[in-house]
């Protein structure tokens, strides 16, 4: 490992990482800052940076280098997710990550929480508006009911729809009904995530 000092090594990583999420459409930060960290000698997990630090330095890129683009950049991905949205309005959907806050690089994944009775709902309506799709799953951490140790997240494993599209990918999270009341956390702060239905949505773009 690098001499250097541990907290500029830390940052040199966060902003090697950070431009390769903004300008190569790499999505996963686990990933972006493993490869960041190889490529300037950096191997040790506690050396890396965190997912926060990476985010800090994604919007501080956007500012310094892509702040002619990154906002029509944007406002394009969000009205591609508002179609989308539309289309899907039976199943409530809400956008969710990058593009709702404002961190997405170019082709970046939007991603979309769906509510509905079971996937076999969601499958049929893309089958029969003949849109091509990839089927996938992935885990959350969702705060838990209470009977378990409170400072513990619980997991839950949802299936997802993958919509490929000239904007970049859309993934669609498809959660049961009542999950619409259970807060999913934020992948990067392990805060609750934030989410938007269509109107809050047209409310952002104005």
């Amino acid at each position: 490992m690098s001499k250097e000092n541990p907290y500029h090594l830390r940052k040199m990583v966060a902003q090697q990482a950070a431009r390769m999420i903004a300008e190569d459409g790499i999505a996963d930060f686990a990933y972006a800052k493993k490869k960041a960290g190889r490529q300037l000698g950096v191997i040790e997990g506690n050396a890396l940076p965190s997912n926060a630090e990476i985010e800090e330095e994604i919007r501080l890129y956007h500012s310094l280098f892509l702040a002619e683009v990154h906002p029509e950049h944007l406002r394009e991905l969000r009205h591609n997710a508002l179609f989308t949205m539309q289309l899907l309005e039976r199943f409530n959907p809400h956008l969710t990550g990058a593009v709702l806050d404002g961190t997405a690089g170019v082709l970046a994944e939007t991603h979309l929480y769906l509510y509905a009775d079971s996937i076999k709902e969601v499958e049929m309506f893309l089958l029969n508006q003949q849109i091509p799709f990839e089927v996938n799953e992935r885990s959350y951490r969702v705060v838990n009911d209470g009977k378990r140790d409170k400072r513990a997240d619980l997991r839950k494993k949802v299936p997802m729809f993958i919509l490929q599209t000239d904007a970049g990918p859309i993934k669609l999270s498809v959660f049961d009904i009542d999950d619409i009341r259970v807060p999913i956390k934020h992948a990067v702060s392990g805060e609750n995530a934030d989410k938007l239905n269509i109107e809050g949505l047209k409310a952002l773009l104005g």
